[in-house]
């Protein structure tokens, strides 16, 4: 019992350990954003700010076209978010239930994929935009963001694919349902779990990525967010810390708002009960 005790203490203490460590730039951003010039540059800074002060944020709209870039971001991000998902769904319930050569060698690669650095495929990504003139274009980008997160979101459906029973299918079938209607109506609503973490997904990673959208956006008019925080860093690398953090802080929370109205969907739970022992 003690040792019971002891292990779980344990567990306990580092889960804790583990929310402070994630939890820490966050909290320290918000804190920044917070503070006045005269606290930012202080040799002992707090936690709290003595003097909370909303200049930043003013600042952060004067300096840059954040809410034009929110836009794009956002609408990069939905565009990207939703092919990724309508395009893997079918294709992760193909390499799941029809367990072939070819599924295998597809469910292979997908892994391996994700092992490339984004430097090895921004050539001839860059290459191929540029013979489609989707250079310096909001679909060019969209198309690389689905092409970048389709192999994750594949190998994440096929496992909840895997999670539904078959037996639910054939019962379907016994009952007179076609392929078609058994997708639509049986196994479509037990996937929505896993679908819902797969948008999630595909969204998160196309809003706060960098290196594509420094790369392939050239005008300022068409630049996403992650982009345009960039410009709160001088010629110099002297960052203008306070605006910096309030339009970081700015930047962080559609992903959190988005996380806490979804959270719940993003479980097995739906399974639960679906088929009788």
């Amino acid at each position: 019992m003690r040792t019971s005790t002891t292990g779980r203490v344990g567990q306990y203490a580092a889960l804790l350990g583990y929310l402070v460590f994630l939890a820490f730039p966050f909290l320290w951003l918000v804190s920044t954003a917070f503070k006045s010039p005269r606290e930012l540059g202080s040799l002992h800074p707090t936690w709290i700010p003595r003097d909370p002060t909303l200049d930043n944020f003013r600042q952060a709209f004067d300096e840059q076209p954040l809410l034009r870039a929110a836009g794009n971001s956002l609408l990069v991000a939905l565009a990207a978010a939703v092919i990724a998902v309508l395009i893997a769904t079918p294709l992760a319930y193909v390499m799941a239930r029809h367990r072939t050569r070819l599924a295998k060698a597809a469910t292979g690669w997908v892994v391996v994929s994700q092992a490339f650095p984004l430097v090895l495929v921004i050539i001839p990504l860059f290459l191929v935009l540029k013979e489609l003139r989707l250079i310096n274009s909001l679909a060019g980008l969209v198309m690389v963001y689905v092409v970048w997160a389709l192999p994750f979101a594949l190998w994440m459906l096929v496992g909840y694919v895997h999670a539904v029973p078959t037996e639910l299918e054939e019962a379907a079938a016994v009952d007179g349902a076609g392929r078609l209607r058994t997708l639509v109506s049986v196994t479509a609503p037990l996937l929505a779990p896993g679908i819902v973490a797969t948008a999630l997904f595909a969204f998160i990673t196309a809003w706060n990525e960098f290196f594509f959208a420094l790369v392939l956006l050239k005008t300022p008019e068409k630049q996403t967010l992650p982009v345009v925080l960039t410009h709160f860093i001088g010629a110099e690398g002297i960052a203008d810390l306070g605006p910096l953090a309030a339009a970081a802080f700015l930047a962080t929370l559609p992903s959190l708002v988005i996380f806490a109205i979804i959270q719940r969907r993003i479980t097995g739970g739906m399974l639960a009960g679906a088929v009788k022992s």
